[in-house]
């Protein structure tokens, strides 16, 4: 399901599905979120908490199911990340998502929602910048901001993404893949694994982000989405820059390159490194569940369809 596209002026729900963020940071995030002209409902969870969550289980859950059946809410936006939002998945209100198909912004531990929703719901989402960095907004992460906005206002197709100018990048295998973009953080993809909100990538074109793991640690997860058989059925891979994922002791250990080559080559899938998504700047957005194209050889992706209805 598309949500309906976003307009100037619209109620945007902020919630906070995991870990806090600091008084003076959220409200200085949030005034710029209204200067972008949109009015704002935080959350009750924005403002708790609860040892290294943003309120208790219950709290955050209640936010969840509270802002998707609010008629006037228009989209829902994750203040930040962390660790949390898997406690909250047998919590979460599917039947009630799905009549109320709403935007839904946020990466790195919200990869848990991510999953979820589109595991039990069916709704497009986006892996994308979240609101407590708009406190101090960079020059790339307004281009970020704006591929996002766009996305959620066009239910036109976006294209191919902008070039960011990225140096550290190569192509594993190189090939090119048409399928629905799915993925989202390395360390919740391997940790849904077992469970119900266990992700398909059957025909998908799977992303991946990481940040601050050794590449022993990456090898690790990706040896068990390999092993579960999750990156050999995709029909192409698009990793992202891995930010600050170097070896403590490099003269004792593999480089990032060669686990990925090592791990992802054999599999002859389609498989690129660099894409600047998740924890990086620019931060760009990834709609989760739109059709989309991945040239592995040129290092580009484009989306094949609009993200949103038209209202």
């Amino acid at each position: 399901m598309k949500p309906p596209a976003l307009k100037p002026g619209d109620l945007i729900g902020v919630i906070a599905p995991a870990s806090p963020v600091p008084e003076e940071r959220r409200e200085r995030a949030l005034q710029t979120l209204r200067r972008f002209g949109y009015r704002v409902k935080v959350g009750a969870s924005v403002q708790e908490q609860h040892g290294y969550f943003s309120g208790t289980d219950e709290v955050r859950a209640r936010d969840v199911n509270e802002m998707f059946a609010d008629p006037e809410v228009r989209a829902i936006m994750c203040i930040r990340g962390g660790y949390g939002s898997q406690r909250l998945l047998d919590r979460i209100d599917y039947a009630m998502i799905r009549k109320n198909p709403k935007i839904f912004v946020g990466y790195s531990d919200i990869t848990s929602l991510h999953l979820a929703l589109w595991k039990k719901a069916g709704l497009i989402t986006f892996h994308g910048p979240m609101v407590g960095e708009l406190e101090h907004v960079s020059e790339e992460e307004e281009m970020a901001w704006a591929v996002l906005f766009r996305q959620l206002s066009d239910p036109q197709p976006l294209g191919e993404y902008p070039d960011t100018g990225r140096t550290l990048c190569f192509t594993i295998t190189p090939g090119r893949a048409t399928g629905r973009l799915v993925g989202g953080n390395l360390c919740l993809l391997a940790a849904s694994m077992g469970t119900p909100y266990e992700l398909d990538t059957t025909g998908k074109i799977l992303f991946i982000e990481e940040v601050g793991e050794e590449p022993y640690r990456i090898d690790r997860m990706l040896t068990q989405l390999r092993l579960a058989g999750k990156l050999e059925q995709a029909a192409g891979i698009l990793f992202t820059d891995f930010h600050d994922c170097n070896a403590a002791n490099p003269e004792r250990s593999l480089t990032l390159r060669e686990v990925l080559e090592e791990i992802v080559r054999p599999l002859g899938v389609p498989a690129y490194f660099g894409f600047q998504a998740g924890h990086t700047k620019p931060n760009l957005a990834l709609p989760i569940g739109i059709q989309a194209y991945l040239d592995a050889g040129e290092g580009t992706l484009m989306l094949l369809e609009g993200c949103v209805q038209a209202n």
